[in-house]
Parts: structure tokens; C-alpha cells; sequence
């Protein structure tokens, strides 16, 4: 009866939810999941595979779902500089900025907050988006990265479900820590970054009083073709300020536009402020010399010497906020020759997402833009398009070509790298994910590790879930004790199950 049912309303064009005892995650095709956590690799610490489709569906359809505002780091402010190289890193790069010594390159930066909307206040808690164009002589390169030197996931393909988590309720439209503390109840790997969040560093004061950090391990290559692997960070020539729960609430009381205003008012004033570009390097044969795996975008290279490689001067407020910080498109695919993705699973995703996402919100010629347009010639056969502002004058659109000769610069390759194992979707190995907060916490004063404390329970303390509110707990417990027993009790916990959990494991 049913199967006749079911044809009859088939054949009328209805569409049938066909329930089951479980449901049963699927690709917009219908097409079942495999798995949701791991995205599809060449080997353990190979790159991810461009034909991982549940992957690059989740990621497309993610960038496409809100127009024309930013998915994330919406709430932007930017400014124009300059940076100067501080030695020649030739050796270990063909990149231009780093060439030659007292080298200067233009850049634009635009500082954000990263989930909250555009109109929001900017003392609310959030990590900080740090992102810096590079206008060099080799094409523009983008080094995108936030305020804190670690994230949340170390997969893109938990990269919506982590953002939907943060982002207001489809029903409330409020954010919810019951929502988002769900998902990194099953995140482990995400203590280092709450612990991070949570701190005061949640919270800057300034801008200009703000370190930046790439995230990501990056390659560098040289012109042997020699790889390095390589961390970016910027370390405020201003020194570090943030603000503590009650300083955030008053300030947001009197200007909730604090970071924007102090910011122009700076450099308008001529206080133009100032980071400097450290990098840490490893070759590929010490990333494995860690007990956890270096390219874990979780995790810092803790122990590995930072070098001096430039100084950045923001030296101008621009003309129009909307034609330079809206309509500036960053995106790690944004790369110049010398500087190369690491296979660091979360990068390779954000290399496709971020420049998809801008061709999304922008359309296909948003590199034409002023604010995006290389400072040098761009040739190539990328063509139409919405607001395509060329001049073509020849017939010739492709390449090869005999009459409009156009020739590759073979040593500008990308870099090789050796491959061995089978594709798979697994977790990386040695994940360690609660050692590195546990630091971080001990690191912190005895007051920074109470307001830690006090701006983690205020939100863990309105979790209804009796198991993700443990689960959390018994995570922390695990990075310190002393931290774990303190949130516990602040939020009044059952010591004894989260210790019960921390041994479990779970």
C-alpha cells in the first residue's frame, strides 16, 4: 500500500521525507556522509584532496549564506602602510618583501571582530581578524590571521559547523552559549583557543595595542627550491593592552566604536603605530620532532626562536570606508612566489573558501577593485564577468598561442613534495589538546587567571546541559587542574564527575 502510495505521489511531483530510526547526515544530492569530521587526505600529513566533495560543499554553500555582509569578521576597520624589511631572507626565500634588506612593500590592513555582525559593539567578546595585504613587486600577497596565535578547529570541515555554533540561534536570532559550548563539547581540541578567548586577550583595548599572528605554518621556498616551514607574528611596537569584564562594559557604555576610533584618531593625529614581523622557521625534518603535530593550527611552536624579519607603519586612514575596508577581499590563496600553503588541514580549506567567499560577495573581478588591484601587471585569460573594467583589443583568448605569445616562468613552480600512503579520512595523529592551554593558563597571573575564570563561567555558567557543561568542565581539568577546579566551582559543578570524565577521557 505504501509503495503504491509513495509512487502515486511521485508521479504527481510531490516530494517524500521518507522517515528512519536514525537520521542519516547527507550532501545536498542526498548522497550519505561518510564522515563529518575529517576532511580527505594524500596520507597522514598530506594535503587535502580538492575531490573531497562534502568538503568543498560545505564550504561553498557556508560562504554563500549571507549577502552582501561578511560571513565572518564583518565588523571591520582598515588602514594604509607600509612595511620595511629588517635583513635579506633570500636565503631561505624568493619572496619579495623579505629580498633585501630595508626593502619597502605597501600594505593595507583590516583589523575585525569575527563573528559578531557589522553594527555590533566592538568590546564584545570575540578573536580579532589581522589582515594584511601586501602590495609587492610579485603580486599582492595576503597574510590572514587573527590576534590570537591559535583557533578552534584543526579541520575546514568543521569550519561552518563552528561558526553556525557561535552565530545567533536560527530561532532566537541570539547567540547561545548552550548552542556553542555543544560543539566544542566535542571538541577537545578547542580548549587552547577558549582558554585564549576567555582571557582578558578576548577583549583588546586597542587595535594598535594588539599583537597579530599568521596561525598557520606556511612554506617557504627559495630559489633552490628548498622548503621552510614558517609562523608569522606581529608584535605591537605599543606593547599589549585588553580589557577586563567590567573595563569592556564601561567602555561599551561610552563608545562601543572604541577599537575604530582610537585607531584613526591615532593616525590621524600622527602617532602612526607600529608591529614588528617576527618569523619562526623549521625545516621538514623537525616538524616531527614535537609531541604534538606541527601543523595543527591548534597548537604554537612553543621552544622555536623567533627572528626579526620587518616593521609595519599604518601611516593613513582611507579616504572611503566602504571602497577600501568593505571592498578589501583577503585570501590565503593570495600567495606570491617563495610563499606556499602548509599541508595544515585547516589552511588548505580556508585557501579555497576565502577567495570563493570574495568572489561571491564581490563577484569574479573584485581584483580589479583599487584596494585589491596588484600594484604590477596582471595577463592572463580570466575573462567577462560581472563589472569587468578591461580594454581587450586582441582576438586572442587562450594560451598557448602563436600570434600573441604568452610564456610561463618555469621557476616559479610550485615546490615538490614527496607523497606516500593511501588517501583516508582520519584525525591527525599526536592531537595533544589540552597540554598547551594548561600552559598558557599557568602563564597567566593570578589575577589574569581569575578574570579568565570569571569571563568563562559567565557563559558556561548558562549552559542548561548537564553533560556538555561536564564535558567542558572535565576539558580544562585536563589542560590544569587548578584551572579545572576553579571553573568548576565557579559555575557549581560536581568536582568528583569531572574528574571521573578527565579520566575517561571523554
Amino acid at each position: 500500500m505504501n509503495i503504491i502510495r509513495f509512487s502515486i505521489l511521485a508521479t504527481l511531483g510531490i516530494s517524500i521525507a521518507v522517515s528512519s530510526h536514525a537520521s542519516v547526515l547527507t550532501r545536498d544530492n542526498g548522497a550519505p556522509v561518510g564522515d563529518n569530521q575529517n576532511s580527505r587526505t594524500a596520507g597522514s600529513n598530506g594535503s587535502v584532496l580538492l575531490e573531497d566533495v562534502h568538503l568543498i560543499q560545505k564550504l561553498q554553500r557556508f560562504a554563500r549564506e549571507r549577502i552582501p555582509e561578511r560571513v565572518v569578521h564583518a565588523r571591520g576597520t582598515g588602514a594604509h602602510g607600509v612595511f620595511k624589511a629588517y635583513r635579506d631572507f633570500s636565503d631561505l626565500t624568493i619572496a619579495a618583501p623579505f629580498s633585501t634588506k630595508s626593502k619597502e612593500t605597501p600594505v593595507f590592513v583590516r583589523f575585525s571582530t569575527v563573528i559578531h555582525s557589522k553594527g555590533s559593539p566592538e568590546t564584545l567578546r570575540d578573536p580579532r581578524g589581522f589582515a594584511t595585504k601586501f602590495y609587492t613587486d610579485q603580486g599582492n600577497w595576503d597574510l590572514v590571521g587573527n590576534n590570537l596565535p591559535v583557533f578552534f578547529i584543526r579541520d575546514a570541515i568543521k569550519f561552518p559547523d563552528m561558526v553556525h555554533s557561535l552565530k545567533p540561534s536560527p530561532i532566537t536570532n541570539t547567540q547561545d552559549p548552550n548552542r556553542f559550548f555543544d560543539f566544542f563539547s566535542h571538541e577537545p581540541g578547542a580548549t587552547h583557543m577558549l582558554t585564549w578567548v576567555y582571557s582578558d586577550y578576548g577583549t583588546p583595548a586597542s587595535y594598535r595595542k594588539m599583537d597579530g599572528w599568521g596561525v598557520h605554518a606556511y612554506k617557504w621556498i627559495n630559489k633552490m627550491g628548498q622548503i621552510t616551514y614558517v609562523k608569522f607574528h606581529w608584535k605591537s611596537k605599543q606593547g599589549v593592552e585588553n580589557l577586563d569584564l567590567d573595563q569592556a562594559t564601561e567602555v561599551q557604555g561610552k563608545d562601543f566604536n572604541h577599537l575604530t576610533n582610537d585607531l584613526y584618531n591615532a593616525i590621524n593625529n600622527g602617532q602612526h603605530p607600529q608591529w614588528d614581523l617576527y618569523v619562526k622557521t623549521l625545516t621538514p625534518s623537525q616538524l616531527s620532532d614535537f609531541d604534538y603535530n606541527a601543523l595543527d593550527a591548534t597548537k604554537m611552536w612553543l621552544g622555536v626562536k623567533e627572528v626579526k624579519a620587518g616593521t609595519m607603519t599604518l601611516n593613513k586612514v582611507p579616504n572611503n570606508f566602504f571602497q577600501a575596508t568593505e571592498q578589501a577581499a583577503f585570501a590565503p590563496s593570495n600567495t606570491i612566489p617563495g610563499i606556499e600553503p602548509s599541508e595544515d588541514r585547516l589552511l588548505q580549506g580556508r585557501v579555497f573558501s576565502y577567495a570563493d567567499t570574495q568572489l561571491h560577495r564581490l563577484g569574479a573581478n573584485h581584483q580589479s577593485l583599487p584596494i585589491n588591484r596588484p600594484r604590477v601587471s596582471v595577463l592572463n585569460y580570466n575573462k567577462d564577468g560581472q563589472l569587468n573594467m578591461g580594454n581587450t583589443m586582441s582576438d586572442v583568448d587562450y594560451q598557448p598561442s602563436v600570434t600573441a605569445p604568452v610564456s610561463e616562468a618555469p621557476e616559479y613552480k610550485y615546490s615538490r613534495v614527496k607523497l606516500k600512503g593511501t588517501t583516508q579520512q582520519l584525525a591527525i595523529s599526536k592531537p595533544m589538546n589540552f597540554a598547551q592551554a594548561g600552559a598558557l593558563f599557568r602563564s597567566f597571573s593570578e589575577q589574569q587567571q581569575r578574570n579568565l575564570v570569571r569571563n568563562l563561567a559567565a557563559d558556561l555558567g548558562k549552559v542548561k546541559n548537564d553533560q556538555v557543561k561536564h564535558r567542558m568542565l572535565s576539558y580544562f581539568y585536563r589542560a590544569d587542574k587548578s584551572f579545572g577546579q576553579q571553573i568548576t566551582s565557579a559555575v557549581n559543578g560536581d568536582l568528583d564527575r569531572v574528574q571521573s570524565l578527565a579520566k575517561q577521557g571523554s
